[in-house]
């Protein structure tokens, strides 16, 4: 039924001409150090976190997510099997939203904590207060993973896989195989791939 419900959402947004986002590039390259590691997130324990908390040994991964958008719908069944093999791998995991300008309605604090026990999020979901986080990564969707290694360099960035619609026909686990492929010390390939989703829900400056 989930499923039925976000490709019946999805084709909605197609029809009805409300953008998502396609993007191949991001403000924040290959390479590059995560910024803001020390800014103060809210989790949806109340509780004061930050990247550099969340960061394990073998590095952190870091998706951009929300409650609503149709694509996390199709996607987030996927999440906590990716905090599974991303902890036997030493390797840290939040999910940010980002969506401030949806703060009092779909994606206020009160809703990301319903959220997360009805679909039983196993990795911490935070508040990222005016999109300061997603500005400095150059966050543009939602889903949107940016995978760092131990010395919190970019190493990933795109979409989890190549079958949102589908987790049982999906060909290319590109999230997935950079994981496993940073914790053995092999050569990540593709290092980036276009984010498919929403657009983050910013407030004007």
């Amino acid at each position: 039924m989930k499923k039925i419900v976000s490709l019946i959402a999805l084709a909605t947004i197609v029809v009805t001409g409300f953008a998502f986002v396609q993007k191949s590039e991001t403000d924040l390259k290959i390479g590059d150090k995560a910024p803001l590691t020390s800014g103060k997130l809210i989790d949806t324990n109340n509780k004061e976190t930050s990247l550099a908390n969340l960061k394990k040994e073998g590095g952190l991964l870091v998706i951009f997510s929300c409650n609503t958008c149709p694509f996390v719908v199709a996607w987030e069944d996927r999440y906590n099997g990716l905090n599974d093999l991303a902890t036997n791998n030493k390797i840290g995991m939040v999910l940010v939203n980002s969506n401030e300008a949806k703060r009092t309605g779909d994606d206020s604090l009160a809703k990301m904590k319903a959220h997360a026990t009805k679909l039983g999020y196993t990795a911490p979901y935070v508040l990222d207060a005016n999109h300061k986080l997603a500005d400095a990564f150059g966050a543009s969707s939602t889903p949107h993973a940016y995978l760092f290694d131990k010395d919190m360099k970019l190493v990933y960035v795109g979409a989890i896989d190549d079958n949102y619609k589908d987790a049982s026909q999906v060909k290319e686990t590109y999230l997935a195989n950079a994981i496993k492929n940073l914790a053995t010390g092999k050569t990540i390939s593709p290092t980036q791939t276009k984010a498919i989703g929403c657009s983050i829900k910013r407030v004007q400056k």
